[in-house]
C-alpha cells in the first residue's frame, strides 16, 4: 500500500482517497506515509473514541499535516456534543459531523450502495465535508 500510495502521488496531482480498515495497524506499519490529511472518524461508543484518539495521535507522531476528526453515525444531540467534547478535549479538530442515516444502515444490510440523493442526510453531510477539505487547503 505504501508503494501504490508513492505511486500515485508522484504522477498525479489529483486527491486520493484511501478507506483504511479500522483501527491502528496500517498507520503503525507506516502505510500512510504519503498523506497529507488524515480523517480519523469518531463515532459515539468509548472503544470507537479511544480509537480515534490513538489513530490521531499516531498520524501526528508520523508527521501528517493535518489530523482531523470526522464525527459519525451521531444519533442525536446528546451524542453530538458527547463527540465534540471528547475531540475537543484531545485536540482533534472536528472536519465535519454525519449524522446516523438510516437509509445507509439499511442499504448496509441489504449489500447495496447508500443512497445519494437530496434526502441523504449522510451524503449531505459528506458534501459539506468535501467542502471544508477543499477550502482548508486539501487537494483539489
Amino acid at each position: 500500500m505504501r508503494h501504490l500510495l508513492a505511486g500515485i502521488l508522484e504522477e498525479n496531482q489529483v486527491a486520493t482517497v484511501v478507506d483504511m480498515e479500522a483501527g491502528l495497524e496500517h498507520l503503525s506499519r507506516g502505510t500512510d506515509q504519503h498523506v497529507d490529511t488524515l480523517l480519523v472518524v469518531l463515532e459515539p461508543y468509548f472503544k470507537a473514541l479511544e480509537t480515534a484518539r490513538r489513530c490521531a495521535e499516531l498520524g501526528r507522531e508520523l508527521g501528517i499535516p493535518r489530523v482531523w476528526g470526522v464525527a459519525n453515525k451521531l444519533r442525536g444531540e446528546e451524542d453530538t456534543q458527547a463527540v465534540r467534547a471528547y475531540a475537543a478535549a484531545r485536540g482533534i479538530r472536528l472536519a465535519g459531523e454525519v449524522p446516523f442515516d438510516q437509509g445507509v444502515h439499511q442499504a448496509e444490510l441489504a449489500g447495496q450502495a447508500p443512497p445519494a440523493g437530496p434526502e441523504a442526510l449522510a451524503a449531505r453531510a459528506i458534501g459539506e465535508l468535501a467542502a471544508v477539505l477543499r477550502s482548508e487547503g486539501a487537494p483539489p
